[in-house]
Parts: C-alpha cells; structure tokens; sequence
C-alpha cells in the first residue's frame, strides 16, 4: 500500500505539535507558579506635618575680643591657658617692663627738673614785682620774669603729661581680661616679640553662642509670607529652632533666630541670619560648626517617606496600588522643605491611595502585582 506524501506530512505536523504543546504549557506554569511578591503599602492621609530643614552654621561667642597689647616689647610671661575660664579684670599676659620703667623713672626725674625751674621762676617773678612797685625795675624787666614762669610752667605741664603717659605705657604691659570669658588659642610664647598689631589670642564671652548662617532670597521671600510681613514681624512669629552637633546629637537647649542681614551678599544672593543660643554650662565654643534645624509646619498634609518615591528626568513618582493589587506609576509634586526621610506630597496624591513603600527603584514595576503588606 502506498501511502501519500500529504498523510505523511500531516503525520509530521502532529508530532511536532505533541512536542511545542508540552514546551508552552510549562512556560505558562512556571509563570504562574512565580509567587506574588508581598510588599509594605501605606495608606496615605492629610495631617499636621513638621519637618525641619538644616542649614550649616557657625558658632561665635555673643562678645568674642581679640586681645591684642598696646605697647610693644617681650612676653615675660604667659597667665592663663587656651580654653580656660577667665574673669574680668584678670592678667592674661605680662611683657617685659624694664624699659617701660625706666621710662616712667625718666619722666618723673623730668617733672622734678620742671617743678624746679617753676620755682625758681616763681621767686624771680615775685621779687621782680615787689622792685617794679617801687620803681627800681622797668616793666619790661618785670614782664620778662613773668613769661619765664609762664615757660617753666608749660614745662611742668609737658612733664607732667609725659609720666601720666610712661605710667600708662607701663600698666599696658600687664595684659587684663576686658570682660569674663574662656581664652582662645595662644600662638605666641614667653619670650616672643609682641606688638599692637599681634593677635594674642581671642577671649569669647560664651554664656549666650551665636549661630551665623545664611538663607537665600527665595527663602528669605517665603520667611515674610512673600512680602506680607515685615521681618521684624516674621522673626517674632518662627518657631524656637534647635542645633545639631557635629557629632550628631542635638543641642538640648532650643535656641531663636534674632536676626537677618537686610543685604544680600551679591556673591551668593543670600542673607546673613543669626540665632542665639543658651549656653551657660560652656558647652558650645566659638569657631564650632553645626545645623541649625529650623521646623515647617504645614497642616493637613499629605507625608509619605522618600523611599517611596524615585526620580525621572527631575521628576518624582511614587507607585499606587490600584484594582487587582496592580501598582502604577504616578507623578507627584512636592514641597521643597523635608528633614531626609519624608516628602510633604502637594499634588498627584489624594487621601485613601495606598503607596507601595517598599522595593522602590529596585524590584518595583509598573503595573506589577503585588500583595500589599501593612
């Protein structure tokens, strides 16, 4: 029997077929056999929100003086050590004072020399007076004893003021604390050529510590209420603000903004502001560096924590969570003040969406679904 070539093609065609069926059908199964991934939702809400915003700071002390000594000459002797706590009045520094005392010697041995020649001119003068009444001196005579006195007196004067002047020159050379406060660092040693123009060091009066730092224009047009505000009216109106360290903790004295340049640096196109802060226990040092957290209330807000969100072409999306647990991608703007860790939603989102909060950016796809975990 001879069988067509069409039978056999058929025959062909179906044998295939036993193979390619088998081969999609596990595909499929393996596809459905993936489990749904289970993922953190939230569901969002309006609320009263807080979230600070930082801004780098630097610290002074409410009166920092520069010490510098008004006559020149050698240290003799250094008092005080950097950091130390100083009171008004005390010696901070000693210069040399031989030379400083000898000047004050001189100009006494000047005023004795003076007081002398008035004298002696005072006698003259008088003598001179009594032969004028009785005619045995001419006037011009008489005069003439007169103006030497005037001399030897303007000369007691000079010499007088030249030893107020070596006495002063003399009590410059111990160097004293204008006011109480703790010493800045001291670069110059016993034994160092000083002068008016030497720093010695710098004695900050940190009871009260001054935070500088500085606010650009925009955020400075938002501090007023874009200009509905006087500045002394919105100072009084912010919030106590507070400091965090270096190291990271916070500052446990909560601190106010007192002040804001009324210049923009034209350089930087921001404003100088400064917030003054307790510090009665000297915790805080002047040239210390620090943030100076300011709050933002918004109320009814809509918070969601930024590693919720992702960044497209300077864009922020979020994903919701839709019908049949499917997420899709939403656009969202936000406000520009945050602490970090949460974005205060301004469009995009309404109270009630559920926002996947988990596996943003990385596992997350578009119209995934997923099994929303609370």
């Amino acid at each position: 029997m001879k069988i067509q070539p069409y039978i056999l093609i058929a025959a062909g065609m179906l044998a295939g077929g036993s193979l390619l069926f088998p081969s999609c059908s596990k595909k499929e199964d393996k596809q459905a056999e993936q489990p749904v991934p289970e993922l953190a939702v939230i569901t969002v809400g309006e609320q009263d929100a807080s979230l600070e915003s930082g801004y780098p700071a630097t610290l002074h002390g409410e009166n920092d003086v520069e010490i510098r000594p008004q006559v020149t000459g050698f240290l003799t002797k250094v008092n005080v050590q950097e950091g130390q706590r100083v009171s008004a009045g005390q010696v901070l520094f000693t210069i040399d004072q031989v030379s400083l005392q000898a000047a004050v010697d001189a100009a006494q041995s000047a005023v004795a020399v003076a007081q002398a020649n008035v004298n002696t001119a005072q006698t003259n003068a008088n003598n001179n007076k009594l032969l004028f009444e009785k005619n045995i001196i001419s006037a011009p005579a008489y005069q003439t004893s007169v103006d030497a006195l005037n001399a030897a007196k303007a000369q007691l004067n000079s010499a007088n003021a030249q030893l107020v002047s070596a006495r002063k020159n003399l009590s410059y050379s111990v160097v004293k604390a204008p006011t109480s406060g703790v010493v800045g660092s001291i670069d110059f040693k016993e034994g160092a050529l000083v002068s008016p123009q030497t720093l010695l060091t710098v004695l900050s009066d940190n009871g009260d510590v001054e935070a500088y730092f500085s606010l650009n224009e925009k955020e400075i047009y938002q501090l007023t209420d874009g200009g509905k505000k006087t500045m002394s009216e919105a100072l009084k109106t912010l919030p106590a603000v507070t400091l965090q360290l270096a190291n990271g903790e916070r500052y446990a004295r909560p601190g106010k903004i007192i002040s804001v340049s009324g210049v923009l640096d034209p350089s930087t196109g921001s404003a100088t502001v400064k917030a003054l802060f307790p510090n009665p226990d000297g915790m805080l040092r002047s040239g210390n560096t620090a943030l100076v957290m300011i709050p933002t209330l918004s109320r009814d807000a809509i918070l969601i924590p930024q590693k919720a969100t992702y960044e497209m072409q300077d864009m922020k999306f979020c994903y919701v969570l839709g019908d049949s647990s499917k997420v899709h991608s939403t656009p969202i703007t936000i406000s520009q003040e945050n602490d970090g860790k949460n974005y205060i939603v301004t469009g995009g989102l309404k109270p009630g969406d559920q926002v996947v909060v988990e596996g943003v950016g990385i596992s997350v796809k578009e119209g995934m679904t997923i099994k929303p975990k609370k």
